[in-house]
C-alpha cells in the first residue's frame, strides 16, 4: 500500500511540473476504438465461418 501512494504523489508531483503530459487527443482514441472494433469484427467473423463449416473442416 505504501509503495502505492508514493507512486501517486510521484505521478502527481510530476502532473503538477508538465500538465500536458499524458493527455491523449481525440484522434488517437478514435483510431484505438476503430482498430479494436475491426479485430473484434475480423475475429467474428473467422468464427462464424469456422463455426459453419468446421464438419467439413473436420477431415483435414
Amino acid at each position: 500500500m505504501f509503495a502505492l501512494t508514493t507512486r501517486l504523489q510521484e505521478g502527481l508531483a510530476e502532473l503538477q511540473r508538465r500538465p500536458d503530459r499524458g493527455d491523449i487527443s481525440i484522434t488517437t482514441v478514435i483510431i484505438w476504438v476503430a482498430a479494436v472494433t475491426g479485430a473484434l469484427v475480423i475475429a467474428g467473423t473467422i468464427a462464424a465461418v469456422i463455426a459453419k463449416y468446421n464438419g467439413n473442416l473436420s477431415g483435414i
